[in-house]
């Protein structure tokens, strides 16, 4: 089943809006599979599936060949959730990948007819790989990083914005209750419509924490694909 939507990805990029937005949940879910499935070597070491790693290449490309705004949000939302393991993996390689990803991004935003959301939302994932995904490296070799002993800490931080429009980051000490407001005043995700909506909000809040639950939509297509499975095991 996903050899099947993995070989179409060219068609699915092209296709209608419900064909599109079936094939993003597809391209999420593998993304989610990646992170999540390990497997272990001959030697007792615990890998990522290669194979994974070299479909979300291709379904990046994919996206990127069709740049109209649903593909693009479904690129960036990929690369949010699987950009630095991704881009690690590339590297112990030798490869320069995500720089090609990157190139492409860039060109997007110069060249392609999206919105001017979406143009931002690609930049703020530009301006996040320039920082090295957000990663706070610790500041000696022995010293996990807090907030208490490094004074960067919260530098990579994203901002967020509260209903009244505050700002607010991690360093905010009311941060866990505004957070909390901000997910249940909105999803983080809107469905894009082509009628121009703004996808960013007052204050972009582009989905920043990612945990370890799927999203709604990529969960019900997975229970949907463990059903028909299923079914078709017992036929």
């Amino acid at each position: 089943r996903c050899r099947t939507e993995y070989e179409n990805r060219d068609e699915a990029t092209k296709g209608d809006e419900t064909t599109r937005k079936q094939f993003h949940a597809f391209v999420l879910f593998l993304a989610e599979l990646y992170l999540n499935l390990e497997i272990k070597g001959t030697k007792g070491q615990v890998t990522r599936a290669e194979i994974l790693q070299e479909g979300l290449r291709e379904l990046l490309n994919a996206l990127f060949s069709n740049p109209v705004d649903s593909n693009l949000i479904c690129a960036v939302k990929l690369l949010k959730l699987t950009g630095s393991v991704l881009e690690d993996a590339w590297k112990e390689k030798g490869k320069n990948d995500m720089e090609e990803m990157i190139q492409r991004i860039e060109n997007v935003v110069l060249d392609a007819n999206c919105s001017r959301d979406v143009k931002h939302m690609l930049l703020k994932l530009v301006e996040l790989r320039s920082s090295n995904w957000g990663r706070v490296h610790a500041t000696s070799p022995h010293t996990e990083a807090t907030p208490e002993n490094d004074p960067n800490y919260f530098m990579n931080e994203p901002t967020f914005y509260t209903s009244d429009g505050v700002p607010f980051t991690a360093a905010d000490p009311d941060y866990q209750e505004k957070y909390q407001e901000l997910l249940e005043r909105e999803d983080l995700f809107p469905d894009y419509e082509e009628n121009g909506t703004d996808l960013s909000g007052a204050g972009d809040p582009y989905f920043d924490d990612i945990d370890d639950e799927m999203d709604p939509e990529i969960e019900e297509a997975y229970e949907k694909f463990c059903l028909e499975s299923e079914h078709k095991r017992k036929q």
